[in-house]
């Protein structure tokens, strides 16, 4: 008797906790588009301040997506209920007393006399200095700064830092324009510092904001000028110190994960970022003083749709897939956020079906009415699916490739079908004029039912097929005079590039590169970080071969390139 009674008394508990539970509501159009405008006025108004990655602003979007998506009736999935934290290096530390420059016992102060560069490596030395002039040897042009000296090992090289016709990079010298460069040449005959000097007023002096995209050398490295770089270059040095310490400031982002669990055997991934740029300072096309860029069409629009997609596919009952819905960060930064959760998944990736991914959905053009779909030759299914799925006489523009700026290329390099969706550019790309008001919720709508059309077309069809596809088909793919065919690791900050995906049919698929390689020198060009190898790749031309020494693991390789 008793036993009953207690069984019924859980009985009712759970079922009046279920009735408790959120539960979604099938919206009509007029209402989605609401919820639509609802969210991208929230997440694109000035307190959520750009929405920046590892910011305030980060938070409150979080904090706002995740309560949605339990509104919504969706369950978290994130390595932390609804959140994903992932780590990125975000600039430096400099101990402002431990980075010094003495000379002749006269101090430096920092940032007034001396800065240092990106290129810097921890510590501090005391030696002889020695003036290199520019600081180049190149037999072609029969130039020779370092003729003449003796005894450079172990000493402070001074360099200007342009080169003998300015510092532009399209000269005979524009390759010496390249600090990197010039380093490189003196830490090979021995140098224990580099200090640049511009006596050329002439030219600019180097950058002294800190670029994480800049591998450091093996040396200290500072821009001197004023008194101490006259010291440095016309007088009689008895005593250099150079010290320079610094530690990366290391920042966590967070992607929001929510999901919708149907037991079925295969997931679909539906996703958009939901950062911005915060108040401009990097990656902004702006040029004035700091403002909030809001980011409404990039991409508080996406996230809106993506929270009500979520709504749509729970209260629809849709259950032959499973639906993880991920709003991923620090996109601007590099595809940090869905780069980390494809190498930290909280879903079986072999079990994904595809990948669906919204980027500026919000400026449907109203005169033109076309929708750019990006990933079309990724899965044999979409380029007939795609002919039927179309609504409000949208004009579908589609692009094979799934290799673009945007998060679907995280999922695209782990061999899963992708489709990116995107409405088209437009002035306030990337300004703080990309704001609410230029949304054009009718075209946004329209993209949303098109996306509910290809969810519904597949829920049946089980696991798609994948196929590779050739970047240079997409028109949004960046165009070099020779390209290795490679998708770099943005999220890598070791020495050189590493290699996050091999296009097939490109030089480095027919090398014998693959995924995971770090490229650390392309002929006689070394390898730093992604600049110097985007300098390295100018220096070639179609149709020469190269020798490409990579990393595979803590194994040295070479590789016979051709472009």
């Amino acid at each position: 008797m008793n036993i009953r009674f207690n069984i019924l008394i859980l009985l009712s508990a759970f079922l009046f906790l279920q009735a408790c539970a959120p539960q979604a509501k099938l919206l009509n159009d007029q209402e989605a588009r609401a919820e639509i405008k609802k969210h991208i006025q929230k997440l694109a108004s000035d307190e959520f301040e750009g929405r920046e990655t590892a910011t305030p602003g980060e938070k409150k979007a979080y904090e706002y997506i995740s309560s949605q998506f339990k509104k919504a009736g969706l369950k978290p999935k994130g390595s932390k209920s609804w959140l994903q934290e992932f780590t990125f290096s975000d600039g430096v530390n400099i101990d402002q007393k431990s980075t010094q420059l003495i000379v002749n016992n006269f101090i430096a102060s920092i940032d007034e006399d001396f800065y240092p560069l990106s290129y810097s490596a921890n510590g501090i030395v005391t030696g002889y200095v020695i003036y290199a002039k520019h600081g180049i040897v190149d037999s072609a042009l029969k130039h020779n700064d370092y003729l003449g000296i003796a005894n450079m090992n172990k000493k402070i090289f001074v360099i200007e830092s342009g080169t003998p016709e300015g510092n532009s990079p399209h000269g005979k010298y524009g390759e010496w324009a390249d600090l990197r460069k010039k380093i490189d040449l003196a830490v090979s005959k021995g140098a224990s510092a580099v200090i640049f000097i511009n006596s050329d007023t002439t030219q600019d002096k180097p950058k002294s904001g800190w670029s994480m995209r800049t591998a450091p050398s093996s040396v200290p490295v500072i821009f001197a000028e004023g008194q101490v770089a006259s010291i440095l270059k016309d007088s009689i040095v008895t005593n250099c110190t150079v010290g320079v310490s610094y530690e990366k400031i290391l920042k966590n982002g967070n992607n929001v994960l929510a999901y919708i669990d149907n037991k079925a055997p295969y997931t679909v991934v539906i996703g958009a970022h939901y950062d911005h740029l915060g108040y401009g300072e990097h990656g902004s096309l702006y040029r004035g003083k700091a403002e909030i860029h809001n980011g409404a069409d990039d991409n508080a629009s996406g996230t809106a749709v993506l929270i009500e997609l979520g709504r749509y596919v729970k209260a629809k009952k849709m259950n032959k897939n499973n639906y993880l819905f991920a709003a991923f960060s620090g996109e601007e930064k590099g595809l940090l956020g869905s780069s980390h959760f494809v190498k930290n998944p909280t879903v079986e990736l072999g079990n994904v079906s595809y990948m669906i991914n919204m980027d500026m959905v919000g400026r449907i053009k109203p005169d033109e009415k076309t929708l750019i779909i990006n990933g079309s030759g990724t899965s044999p299914r979409w380029k007939t699916l795609l002919d039927s799925v179309s609504v409000d006489g949208i004009k579908i523009r589609d692009t094979e490739s799934g290799v673009g700026p945007s998060d679907h290329t995280s999922f695209y390099l782990k061999d899963i079908p992708v489709l990116h969706f995107f409405s088209g550019t437009h002035n306030d790309y990337h300004k703080p004029s990309d704001d609410e008001d230029k949304i054009n919720y009718d075209g946004t709508m329209s993209v949303m039912n098109i996306i509910k059309n290809v969810l519904h077309h597949t829920e049946n069809s089980g696991k798609l097929a994948f196929t590779k596809t050739k970047e240079d088909k997409n028109e949004d793919a960046p165009r070099f005079k020779v390209t290795l065919g490679v998708v770099p690791d943005y999220g890598y900050d070791g020495e050189g590039m590493r290699i996050d995906g091999v296009s097939d049919d490109k030089p480095a698929a027919k090398a014998g590169m693959e995924a995971g390689d770090v490229v650390i020198q392309m002929g006689e060009h070394k390898v730093h970080d992604m600049m110097s190898y985007m300098k390295a790749l100018s220096k070639f031309s179609k149709g020469q071969t190269v020798k490409v020494k990579i990393l595979r693991g803590n194994k040295e390789m070479e590789k016979d390139v051709t472009f």
